[in-house]
């Protein structure tokens, strides 16, 4: 490798041929080939890593398995050389061969000591920035990301806190149907009821449980009708027990039929008996959907946090759009915001599930705040032109003025309030989608339809 090799990479433009040559003195060149381990994530960066020719592939170690967090394929493409100007600097990925190629490798210590050699006020410029742009993006993500996490937490909690309070409630209501139901068989046996009766008796029950609900036009009228019924009969706690009748389509037929199987003095104890047998069917299928929908949103927790699958993965984008509104439930139901869905035919795609949930809930986040929490949020899918998938979301907001929109990608820039946002979802949505994904994101903005435009390619480069 000599100087010539330099010369055309718009990185080391302005360099003479006798600096480049210093630069060439002060390291190495590295070959390399496919699945070649050039440095590991961890590690002291101690070199400064240029590429010249070939591709690379950058790589962090997750819980599960390695992740592709980016390439270098363009010769100029830099990585490491940290601890030139910060101490503790490591590098952030491993960098292995993809293609066939070589890498300048320039100690840090002989990048430091050359750049204060050749720009000395430049090299203290990019110490302090160094050190100031890790503090800033350090503590901003930190912050945004204990925010977005103490926001879904909430918001999780009041969600199965509503069926988690039904199911107590049900539960304890369950107990006490039990209790009246076990009081009015053990008051029928004092009466001496016979089989018979009671075969009767429950084949009346098991006729209203067989029966259809009542129009909800007629369930005051036969409400009023079965009080007065009951009333009249001398029947104790009748407000309680016509509510009961009625939902279940008690009619005068059916009340016959009781008056004809037991007498004056068991009307009160059977009433009891299936009055309470009702209640506890109706109780117990409000535990079975209060637990369902518990269950629901633990399988939504799991399907967005993608804890129990891999990094890249076949999947449907529709299903990580559903739970991640399931997630954000509770932003949708503060103000009044309707989700209208059109979900297009749409292959399944590669990629990594728990980062576009990641896109999703930024995205949908700030739709909501756009909107004060009234309007329309609308979401879409269809197949793209090169076997991808399209995904638009769109809310009825005020909109972006051009010169915000333009802006919107940039990180720590935004349009909230002091202490509402820290200008990093939108960021962070782009380096998924672009980065990760090899996709786009585009915003359409006019007042009353902002929409944000995401293409995904059927899998990701590389």
């Amino acid at each position: 490798m000599d100087a010539t090799d330099l010369q055309p990479i718009e990185l080391f433009d302005g360099l003479g041929d006798e600096q480049l040559e210093e630069l060439l003195a002060a390291g190495r060149e590295v070959p390399f080939g496919p699945g070649e381990l050039l440095f590991a994530e961890g590690d002291h960066a101690d070199s400064w890593w240029v590429l010249i020719d070939g591709v690379v592939e950058l790589v962090r170690r997750t819980e599960r398995d390695d992740m592709v967090v980016g390439r270098m394929d363009v010769p100029g493409r830099w990585a490491g050389g940290y601890r030139a100007w910060v101490e503790t600097g490591v590098y952030l990925a491993s960098a292995r061969g993809l293609e066939p190629g070589r890498m300048l490798e320039v100690p840090a210590t002989a990048l430091r000591d050359l750049a204060a050699t050749w720009f000395p006020f430049g090299s203290h410029l990019i110490k302090g920035i160094y050190g100031m742009a890790l503090y800033v993006e350090s503590t901003a993500r930190q912050r945004d990301a204990l925010a977005t996490l103490g926001k879904l937490a909430a918001g999780l909690a009041h969600e199965i806190n509503n069926p988690a309070a039904a199911a107590t409630r049900a539960t304890a209501a369950l107990g006490a149907a039990d209790d009246k139901l076990f009081a009015a068989l053990h008051e029928l046996a004092e009466h001496g009821i016979t089989a018979e009766q009671f075969t009767a008796l429950d084949g009346l029950r098991r006729d209203l449980a067989a029966r259809p609900a009542p129009a909800y036009g007629d369930v005051a009228d036969l409400e009023e009708a079965l009080a007065e019924r009951l009333e009249a009969q001398g029947v104790d706690r009748s407000w309680v027990m016509a509510p009961v009748l009625a939902a279940a389509n008690a009619d005068e037929q059916w009340c016959q039929g009781l008056a004809q199987v037991v007498d004056e003095r068991s009307l009160q104890a059977g009433l009891d008996w299936v009055v309470s047998s009702l209640q506890g069917t109706v109780l117990r299928a409000e535990i079975t959907e209060s637990t369902r929908r518990i269950s629901e949103l633990v399988a939504a927790v799991r399907s967005y946090s993608q804890l129990d699958r891999a990094a890249l993965q076949q999947l449907d984008v529709a299903e990580g759009i559903e739970s991640t509104l399931l997630v954000l439930g509770h932003r949708l139901r503060e103000g009044s915001v309707a989700v209208v869905r059109d979900y297009g035919a749409t292959p399944r795609i590669e990629g990594y599930a728990g980062e576009l949930n990641q896109v999703w809930t930024n995205i949908i986040d700030n739709a909501v705040d756009a909107m004060a929490g009234e309007g329309t949020l609308r979401i879409s899918t269809r197949a793209g032109d090169d076997g991808g998938v399209v995904v638009e979301i769109a809310d009825t907001g005020p909109g972006l003025p051009p010169d915000v929109a333009a802006r919107a990608f940039e990180a720590f820039y935004t349009t909230k309030a002091v202490g509402q946002g820290t200008g990093l979802g939108l960021d962070i949505a782009q380096r998924i989608v672009r980065e990760r994904h090899g996709g786009t994101i585009e915003i359409e903005s006019v007042p009353g339809d902002t929409v944000l435009r995401v293409r995904l390619l059927a899998a990701p480069p590389g």
